[in-house]
């Protein structure tokens, strides 16, 4: 079920909001020292392709943006704690600062709750009046928020709040809570008193529990609305200031005693992803973006994206970036307005398309539209689109792209000398082969691979929750909840496991997903793109246009830079050959289980097992459906005022 969408003409804050909310932080920050810890919920057992190795490369975005708008406020004394680099990290042996720190946050995507759940069961076994406040958030939490509050009488562990939205709602939620803080109370117990005045909830974007009187699982949880988003995301902090806080990699559970130096930032973590612009003008039914984004979409300036990319290379050496976009080529102003501002820097720097190295994900339709400007695209550094092709016959979803239409994107974007990175979506109507026609899945792979594909993704369609197929998934009996005696945990959830099929015979479909990879990467065609590379022609082809459109422009292709590009294609190659090693060792199994043992299917989606409400008693906006209300219990006796709220605030911060 995808999100509902806030009133029309509230679906963004203010302009300046979140300005005035750093300086009303700036200010907080002066008068109370506070220690974080932001962790990463990693489960390793995730790790297949397409992104083994590349997953250990990359310190990802969400933790370092709220990362940075701490240090952005003043509170310098955070560190960022990222589970792929720190394994056995145990939140009951961090020390900041000599001291268990004030907050504990935990980001998480779905595939990644075991870990998840683990760190908050820990955190919360710290004694009581040591305990930090724990915070909850990641796309984990936003739209199955209740995942992070135990459900076990045995075993009661929760988080105290889950944070449904972005940066600003985090900082309005600290705002509300440094204004209520007396001198020597703890984060913690300043939450609990302001979560039970009605003081958090006029902030949209948590959720919260009403905890039992008996110290058990929550009796139930307040949802305070859908976040308001930031429309313009010049707002944010500089993404710089998160690297500062990352851990270094360590075998042990307790956090070392300095961030990681700055030299080896960009040594362990090449790539840095990076917020370019956020939403999507298609609907697809298995697609929870547009739905979150309120059907807006919102951008960085050029002038600030180039800016930043060039603040964070000359800080940390990174040279890769990976726009975090739902669909870059979406509109073409805003996409002009990026390129232009970065062809401007690359031709400043006189080392255009060599040093700065930019990637992003775009659709068929919009490449096709774009096609006069990929040039610039090109110009500005961007060697890689990931193209949401699906299925290039376009028989599960309809987005404006077909077959020719796909290829015309391949050629058009190589022949600007960008490389194609097409994603596709294996189902159960889709066989493995046709002779007549490209409908199998290896036909496509073969296709797409003739078109110049250097690397692809396919995964097999799963239900993905936010999405208008979500609830369908489940209801109809497609989902799985059991395979024999393995229940469907989140670790397989990541569309590389078939854990939601029709099909007579579903260990088919994962065989398929196997044979597929294995088709596009293996050693003979290893051997031949040493010879026939498929990274070889757009290069030559970009460098003669450049040189008949501006022969003083910039500098010839080196012959160490021919030599990498060349070479790029086996690169990828081998490194898809070892990935598909890892993937063929974790899935076979699962393969094994799917012929082997009895299917349990779902009749209904994997609803809240607490009730859920608004804070004035309405279904939650975050629940689905058949979700529990208890109407016989609210948390506050009566709505609390505004103004009161507000008198009741000064009065504790005078105090």
């Amino acid at each position: 079920m995808e999100l509902p969408r806030r009133e029309r003409g509230d679906e963004l804050l203010p302009p300046g909001a979140m300005i005035a909310m750093r300086e009303r932080m700036r200010a907080h920050a002066r008068k109370h020292d506070l220690a974080t810890v932001i962790a990463y919920a990693f489960d390793h057992r995730t790790r297949v392709l397409p992104f083994v190795f590349y997953d250990f490369k990359v310190a990802p975005a969400g933790v370092r943006a709220i990362g940075s708008a701490l240090v952005d406020a003043g509170f310098g004394k955070t560190r960022i704690v990222l589970q792929q680099w720190n394994r056995k990290f145990s939140p009951l042996h961090m020390r900041l600062d000599g001291r268990i720190p004030d907050l504990f946050m935990v980001s998480s995507m779905h595939l990644h709750g075991s870990e998840c759940d683990r760190l908050i069961r820990e955190a919360c076994q710290i004694p009581p009046e040591r305990r930090p406040l724990i915070i909850a958030g990641g796309p984990r939490v936003i739209y199955e928020p209740w995942n992070v509050f135990g459900a076990d009488p045995d075993d009661p562990w929760a988080a105290d709040v889950a944070v449904t939205g972005e940066e600003y709602v985090l900082l309005s939620l600290l705002d509300v809570l440094f204004s209520m803080k007396a001198a020597d109370e703890s984060m913690r117990a300043v939450f609990l008193r302001a979560r039970d005045s009605g003081a958090l909830d006029d902030i949209p974007g948590l959720v919260y529990a009403q905890s039992s009187k008996s110290g058990g699982p929550p009796e139930e949880l307040v949802d305070t609305g859908v976040q308001r988003l930031l429309g313009d995301l010049d707002e944010l902090p500089s993404m710089v200031h998160g690297y500062r806080l990352i851990e270094p990699p360590s075998s042990g559970p307790a956090l070392g005693s300095h961030a990681l130096d700055a030299v080896r930032v960009g040594k362990l973590a090449p790539v840095s992803t990076t917020v370019l612009t956020f939403g999507c003008k298609f609907r697809c039914k298995y697609c929870p973006i547009p739905a979150y984004n309120q059907s807006q979409y919102r951008t960085k300036s050029g002038e600030r994206i180039a800016e930043e990319i060039n603040e964070v290379y000359d800080t940390y050496r990174i040279r890769i970036f990976f726009g975090a976009d739902d669909n870059f080529l979406n509109r073409t102003e805003r996409t002009l307005d990026i390129v232009e501002h970065l062809a401007r820097r690359a031709a400043e720097r006189r080392d255009e398309h060599d040093r700065i190295r930019i990637a992003t994900e775009a659709t068929v339709h919009d490449t096709v539209r774009m096609a006069e400007h990929l040039p610039l695209i090109r110009r500005a550094g961007v060697g890689y689109i990931w193209l949401g092709v699906e299925d290039i016959t376009a028989t599960l979803v309809k987005k404006g792209q077909d077959e020719d239409k796909t290829l015309t994107a391949f050629r058009l974007l190589r022949e600007a000398g960008i490389n194609p990175m097409p994603m596709m979506m294996h189902h159960d109507k889709q066989p493995l082969v046709t002779f007549k026609g490209n409908y199998g899945l290896l036909n496509q792979m073969r296709q797409l691979r003739k078109a110049g594909s250097l690397s692809v993704q396919i995964t097999m369609l799963t239900p993905s929750p936010g999405s208008q197929w979500y609830v369908d998934t489940f209801t109809s009996g497609t989902a799985f909840t059991r395979v024999g005696e393995a229940s469907i945990v989140p670790h397989i959830m990541d569309g590389n496991y078939v854990i939601a099929s029709k099909h007579k015979q579903p260990w088919t479909r994962q065989l398929n997903l196997l044979a597929a990879y294995t088709y596009f990467y293996n050693p003979a065609r290893l051997l031949s793109s040493l010879v026939l590379s498929k990274s070889w022609a757009p290069l030559s082809a970009l460098d003669r246009r450049l040189r008949r459109e501006d022969p003083e422009g910039g500098p010839r292709p080196t012959p160490s830079r021919m030599i990498r590009r060349h070479f790029s294609d086996a690169m990828f190659q081998a490194t898809g050959i070892a990935g598909l090693a890892f993937t063929w060792f974790r899935t076979l199994r699962w393969t094994v289980r799917l012929m082997r043992d009895p299917i349990a299917r779902a009749s209904h989606p994997p609803i809240s097992p607490f009730p859920m409400r608004s804070v004035d008693g309405h279904p939650a906006a975050h629940a689905l459906p058949g979700t529990a209300i208890a109407a016989d219990r609210v948390l506050h006796p009566r709505p609390v005022p505004k103004q009161e709220r507000r008198e009741v605030a000064a009065e504790v911060a005078t105090r």
